[in-house]
Order: structure tokens, then C-alpha cells, then sequence
């Protein structure tokens, strides 16, 4: 849908043009002059402004310069041939006097918009041609900016041979991103041999990587393929990489260098051809930097990175995948269709998700086979929605949940407060300054929900007007 910003003086025609627009399918906004439309918009958000000629404090055709790539279309009352000239050469697309004809406004607005495609159109087209590449990305739901650029790298990376990174928080679905990139690679008909470094035993790990040969160890009685052999032509995914030991980094390195391996206890190596795909939660930068991740490998697997971003940082995307997993689940289920509920909404979209798409999945999961009836709540979900919205408030007061200990005097407040000792800190302090409505709306609860915590933690409530007032002397009458 098109936006069209109209800067009008008078009220009556600027409502009767958004209606008009309105009514043409175009999305409008209003201001009533150049300092209102100024202050108030980003003028590379619309495709066209429509502006008054003559406006309090600044003309109408002050806006073409600040207004940039984007067309304004002036229009006065005082329909001269000199005043249309004037906006013409001052850079004005078109010019249109009133009273105006409402389909000769229409024609104009359509024509100008056609004729001078603006900054925000062609975002707008890049966004449907990165979402229409992202609709190819199997299983990986998201429509937020960043998302968006990760498909698009998925869709540049996964051609190459080049060894990817994959880096994000548990639970941020970094396997599969993997495999997005195996089924986009000319490997995707091989094998993907997803290895977890952390879930195998430092004793086994390189063996398990490697393989070995029979009498190698006590216990190999027949020799054994290694993971990476069997990836020969395919793709191998090592997850959580960071947690690989220092001397199984050592043959990695090897193997990523010469594109071999050797079996333990074998004195011949194996030439392989396998795609690498690694992925950790941690910070291998710093790890290599205190010695606990070999620099040198870190350098090896840092080639092409993909960084996938938090549940808590993708915007509306929370509410796509509830929604999603929600009707999956119904499926999977055999239940009937269920919905999410406005409390449900509010606490899946202010949650911080710490476990991310893992921890979502799981909530939604629950909360389905909790739900008897078509719609799932917060407590189904298990999230308590008031607690959240005292963990909200805490946060925009700058109250950390888990502060990093210092020295305090005896006079400072304590901050590593549990969200019940905040609900009482936050009444006491702020009771005789606001009403109970006030205090109910900043804690994000009910007046209900406030008299019974008050109840329960025996808080009085403050009431205005019970302190006496001091009588007049005879001196102040």
C-alpha cells in the first residue's frame, strides 16, 4: 500500500483528501504544516506528499528540498500561472488548483507515483524478493530484517564449498540453518552427519570423529568408520565446536588442511571430500584469545558466518512462530483448532524468551495439551503475565535482575531484588505520589490484582488525607 503524507492548514480539506485517498486504497498521514511534517515524519517513508501552497511559517514548496527523491505535489487556491510556474522550477512534480475535482486528484496521484518510483518502493520490492527467497528456506520461519539477511546469505553460501560458521544463542535453531545449507548446496543429495561435540565424552570424541583400527585400543575388536569418512561427498555439521578438546582441534585442523584423515592406530591417511559446517553459543574469539580454542582453527572455520539472532530481537516473528508452532501442534495432536488469547499474545510477545525457539516450542507444546478448550492463555503457556510486566518496568528503570555485586553502603537500597520484594519496593515508594490506577497501570496489572497482593503482603494502603492538618494560631488568622 502506497503512503502519502498531506500537509493542509485546514482541517476540512485535509480530512476530505485522507478520505479520498483513503477510499483509493492509499494510506495516508497528516500534518498541518512544514515544521509539524518535519518534526513528525521521515519523509523517505512516503511515495508522494501533497502539500498546501500556502501554510503558517513556511510554504508548501519547502518541502521539495527536504523531502529529497521523493515527488511533492503543490496545491493552492490561488491558481495563477505564475504560482504553478514558480513550484514547478522550485522542483514540484505537478500542480493542482482549488477546488480540486476528486478524479482528477486521483488520476494525478496515481500518475506521479507510477512515473517517480521513491527510496521507500524500491525497499519495499528488495523486501518481497528477500521474503519470496526466505518462503525457499526449508522449515526457518521469519520476516524480520535480520532473518531476511540471513536467508539471503544462506542463498550466497550454500552454492560454495566454503566452510561456514554458524553462530547464536541456544535454541535459535542453528541446525537448521545447516541443513538449509546442505539442501541449497550441490551436495544436498549426499549424507548431512550432524555431530553434537558437547553430548559425546572427550575420551571418545576422536574417535568417534576419526574412526580407528582394530587392536588400536583395548575394546576395538573390529575396526570402525570415523563420522568425517562417512560424510565423504556430503556435508558434516559440528555443533557446539567451542566444546571440542584442545587435541581433537589439533586432527581437525588437519583434516580441514589437507582434506584427510587418519583412523587411530592406522599409519595411512584417507583423502575425504566433505563440506564443514560448525556451530557454537560461545564466543570463540575470546575463547582462542585465552587459549582454550586453538587460534589457528578458529581462523580455519571462520570463513563465511552466519549469525542468527535471538528470539527476544525478532520483533513480530515471536507471534508468526507461536502461531505456526500452535497450528502444528493442533495437527500433530489430532485437536481441534485452537487460538491464542489476547493474554496469551501480550505474554508470548513482552516474554524474553531466554531459551529462545526451543524454549517457545516447548511452551506452546504444553500449552496445547493443557487447553481443553479453543483458546490457549498465559497459564497454559506458563508464563506469569504480572511477573513479566514487573520484570518489564524493573528493566526501564534500569533495576538489573542480576546486577554484578559491588560494594554498597549501608544507606543504599538493595537491587538484587526478587520480583515480589520490586512489587513491594515499588508500591511504598510510589503510593503517595500516584493513585491506585496509576500504580495498577505501571505495574502492568489490575486494580484487583494490586488490593490482593497488597493483602498477602500486608502493604497498607496510603490514603490521601489522613494526615491532620495544623490548626491556624491566632497570629496566622
Amino acid at each position: 500500500m502506497q503512503q502519502i503524507l498531506v500537509v493542509e492548514d485546514e482541517s476540512v480539506i485535509r480530512t476530505a483528501l485522507r478520505r479520498l485517498l483513503e477510499r483509493s486504497n492509499y494510506e495516508v498521514s497528516e500534518a498541518g504544516s512544514v515544521q509539524q511534517a518535519e518534526a513528525e515524519f521521515n519523509f523517505e517513508d512516503f511515495d508522494l506528499i501533497i502539500s498546501d501552497l500556502r501554510l503558517p511559517g513556511a510554504p508548501g514548496t519547502d518541502l521539495i528540498k527536504k523531502a529529497g527523491d521523493v515527488p511533492v505535489l503543490i496545491m493552492t487556491s490561488y491558481a495563477s500561472l505564475r504560482s504553478a510556474v514558480d513550484s514547478m522550477r522550485m522542483g514540484a512534480v505537478d500542480y493542482i488548483a482549488k477546488p480540486f475535482d476528486h478524479a482528477d486528484m486521483i488520476s494525478a496521484v496515481e500518475r506521479i507515483i507510477a512515473d517517480h518510483p521513491t527510496a521507500r518502493a524500491e525497499r519495499e520490492k528488495e523486501s518481497q524478493r528477500r521474503a519470496s527467497n526466505a518462503a525457499g528456506i526449508t522449515g526457518i520461519i521469519g520476516n524480520c530484517p535480520a532473518m531476511l539477511t540471513l536467508f539471503e546469505h544462506i542463498e550466497r553460501f550454500a552454492p560454495t564449498e566454503s566452510t561456514v560458521l554458524v553462530l547464536g544463542e541456544t535454541g535459535t535453531g542453528k541446525e537448521l540453518v545447516a541443513r538449509s545449507v546442505h539442501q541449497r548446496s550441490s551436495r544436498a543429495e549426499k549424507t548431512l552427519i550432524s555431530v553434537n561435540c558437547a553430548a559425546i565424552p572427550d575420551t571418545l570424541i576422536e574417535s568417534e570423529l576419526f574412526g580407528y583400527e582394530k587392536g588400536a585400543f583395548t575394546g576395538a575388536n573390529t575396526s570402525r568408520m570415523g563420522l568425517i569418512e562417512a560424510a565423504d561427498g556430503g556435508t558434516l555439521f559440528l555443533d557446539e565446536i567451542g566444546e571440542l578438546p584442545m587435541e581433537a582441534q589439533a586432527r581437525l585442523l588437519r583434516f580441514i588442511q589437507e582434506g584427510e584423515i587418519r583412523r587411530i592406530g592406522s599409519v595411512h591417511s584417507r583423502k575425504v571430500n566433505v563440506r564443514l559446517i560448525c556451530a557454537t553459543h560461545r564466543n570463540l574469539q575470546q575463547l582462542s584469545a585465552e587459549g582454550q580454542f586453538r587460534q589457528d582453527l578458529y581462523y580455519r572455520i571462520n570463513v563465511l558466518r552466519l549469525s542468527l539472532p535471538p528470539l527476544r530481537e525478532r520483533g513480530k516473528d515471536i507471534l508468526h512462530l507461536a502461531e505456526s508452532m500452535v497450528q502444528s501442534q493442533v495437527q500433530k495432536l489430532g485437536r481441534p483448532a485452537m487460538q491464542l488469547a489476547p493474554k496469551a499474545i501480550q505474554a508470548i510477545t513482552t516474554y524474553q524468551w531466554p531459551g529462545n525457539v526451543r524454549e517457545l516450542e516447548h511452551a506452546i507444546e504444553r500449552a496445547v495439551v493443557l487447553s481443553s478448550g479453543t483458546e490457549i492463555d498465559n497459564e497454559s503457556l506458563g508464563i506469569d503475565l504480572e511477573l513479566v510486566n514487573i520484570n518489564r518496568i524493573r528493566g526501564q528503570e534500569g533495576i538489573a535482575a542480576t546486577p554484578a555485586p559491588r560494594t554498597r553502603s549501608a544507606s543504599e537500597p538493595q537491587e538484587d531484588l526478587s520480583l515480589e520484594d520490586y512489587f513491594q519496593r515499588f508500591v511504598l515508594e510510589h503510593q503517595d505520589s500516584m493513585s491506585e490506577t496509576e500504580l495498577a497501570q505501571k505495574l502492568g496489572v489490575s486494580r484487583k490484582c494490586l488490593w490482593e497482593r497488597r493483602q498477602r503482603f500486608g502493604i497498607p494502603r496510603s490514603k490521601a488525607g489522613n494526615t491532620p492538618r495544623r490548626r491556624k494560631t491566632a497570629a496566622q488568622s
